[in-house]
């Protein structure tokens, strides 16, 4: 990938205008849904919607969570300055980016974001609106909001405000809660291991599991279950009942996330004071709409690279912020970062554990991410966001693959 750099000496009058983007694939490594080893503890018996299947159970490679890859999208402005940014989407989305998003960016000022979005978006209406379009969209908005905070020489949080605290406390995300405590982070989200398949046995399995961790980490620690969409709404309100004796704190998208009469139901049926959280894979401020509007949930967990980039993520943020609800995103390193630290009604962040024991805290996006920052004692400092854009530069020594031009 060709050199990134920035000049001081722009100035908002004389911004460079956009000049070439480009996207890639890439193989190996990236965060949970990119392309990890065998062994991770990510692929290890999760529930899933394709646990109902014996033959799909053990690993979610088994049926295809990783056949999309990396996308990295890189956009060029005509001082040579390059913003980019990785998320999902594969070879796929690199169609989608050269073929057709490309023409609403080349010969553009980046200040435009907001008219660019939006022509990105109801230009692909007809085919897109969720799912991998929107994985697409987010990745050239990431890159489009790196390339501004480039030539302007500011971190893409100045940009939305500034910092509203000093620093980011996480949870963490990963199959060792009680490792995660002796690291510094305020709670522990665990993998939901047994779904609605494997009955009563794996119910009591999954309460048990709790139990013990719950031994492990002390009464005042969080747990919270991540259930991956795997659930039906009487599983998910057994598991909830069943779950509150052992304090925990939420129940992560327990159901599909287009059935939003489900999570209102699932949301009056749990025990009071247990909170349920959704999202993860719910796009645009349309999708948000419909699960606040419908009290749906307590938490949203928009993922930056999958809801609409930061653009929509802004928009999002309002409507919850109006109905008073939380906005946590899904774990997506400096991309959500440099967004929670604005927030007030995003009071801590998402650390995916994505060391394969989990016993240590290591970059989230390695190998991809040179300069990615990383939490210690569970708190990240404000000023580790500093450098323009997000901060981060893309690891020459990683092979990419652009499979299309334009």
């Amino acid at each position: 990938m060709p050199h990134i750099r920035g000049d001081a000496s722009v100035t908002l009058k004389s911004l460079s205008k956009i000049k070439h983007v480009r996207a890639f694939t890439v193989r190996g490594g990236g965060a949970d849904y990119h392309d990890q080893g065998e062994g991770h503890w990510i692929d290890n018996h999760i529930a899933t919607p394709m646990s109902r299947y014996p033959e799909y159970r053990q690993s979610r490679q088994s049926f295809g969570i990783n056949v999309l890859g990396t996308l990295v999208v890189e956009i060029e402005a005509e001082d040579g300055t390059i913003g980019f940014a990785v998320t999902t989407g594969g070879e796929p989305a690199c169609y989608i980016v050269e073929k057709h998003l490309a023409r609403f960016l080349e010969g553009r000022s980046p200040l435009e974001y907001e008219k660019i979005w939006d022509q990105m978006y109801f230009s692909t209406q007809y085919y897109g609106r969720k799912g991998l379009v929107i994985n697409a969209i987010s990745g050239v908005d990431l890159a489009l909001w790196d390339l501004l905070g480039k030539l302007r020489q500011e971190p893409v949080y100045h940009m939305l405000g500034g910092a509203v605290r000093d620093e980011l406390q996480f949870y963490a995300t990963g199959a060792r809660p009680d490792i995660a405590k002796e690291l510094g982070f305020i709670g522990g989200k665990m993998a939901l291991h047994h779904g609605p398949a494997e009955g009563v046995e794996g119910l009591k399995k999954n309460i048990a599991e709790l139990a013990e961790m719950r031994e492990r980490v002390g009464p005042d620690f969080w747990l919270m279950w991540d259930c991956w969409m795997a659930l039906d709404v009487d599983y998910a309100t057994r598991l909830a009942i069943a779950a509150h004796e052992y304090g925990l704190k939420w129940i992560e998208e327990a159901i599909s996330p287009d059935d939003y009469w489900g999570y209102a139901e699932l949301r009056r049926n749990v025990p009071r004071g247990m909170l349920v959280t959704t999202g993860e894979h719910e796009a645009t401020r349309w999708g948000f709409r419909m699960l606040l509007d419908m009290e749906c949930c307590d938490i949203i967990q928009p993922d930056v690279g999958w809801c609409g980039g930061i653009t929509e993520l802004l928009k999002i943020s309002a409507l919850a912020d109006a109905k008073g609800k939380m906005v946590v995103p899904h774990g997506s390193s400096v991309y959500s970062y440099h967004f929670v630290i604005t927030r007030h009604n995003s009071p801590f962040a998402e650390f995916l554990m994505m060391h394969p024991g989990p016993t240590e805290v290591v970059p989230m996006f390695a190998p991809q991410l040179l300069g990615e920052p990383v939490p210690v004692n569970g708190r990240l400092k404000a000023s580790a966001l500093d450098a323009p854009g997000f901060g981060v530069t893309f690891n020459p020594d990683v092979a990419t693959h652009r499979p299309y031009t334009h």
